[in-house]
């Protein structure tokens, strides 16, 4: 068992063919433990590569009231009246700090999402 930094985009993509040698590898074997370290440091790698930027509030919204099978109506009692709801959704209206403690509280959206 040989890791080392990933330091390339070769580099990368041979711990990636690697890991999916092991994968299925049992939990304390050198197998697995060679795994284990090669998950970290790729994670780690595309962190800093790659990184995913946080997803738009409205976005996130949309997304919370598909998951929870919500209408506008029902946003309503979060954002203010069925006319608020509408600018908000539509992005012609910013959301406020009412609004967002609101959306934390009732939906459990991170507030860090919606405040991006």
């Amino acid at each position: 068992m040989e890791i080392r930094p990933i330091k390339t985009e070769d580099d990368y993509n041979s711990s990636i063919q690697r890991i999916e040698e092991l994968w299925g590898s049992k939990k304390d074997t050198i197998e697995g433990d060679e795994l284990d370290l090669l998950c970290i440091i790729v994670e780690s790698y595309e962190m800093n590569h790659y990184p995913i930027a946080p997803p738009d509030p409205i976005d996130a919204i949309l997304f919370r009231m598909e998951q929870m099978g919500m209408t506008k109506t029902d946003m309503a009692k979060y954002l203010g009246s069925q006319s608020r709801v509408s600018e908000v959704l539509s992005r012609k209206r910013k959301l406020t700090l009412k609004m967002v403690k609101s959306l934390y509280k009732g939906l459990k959206i991170p507030a860090e999402i919606l405040l991006a």
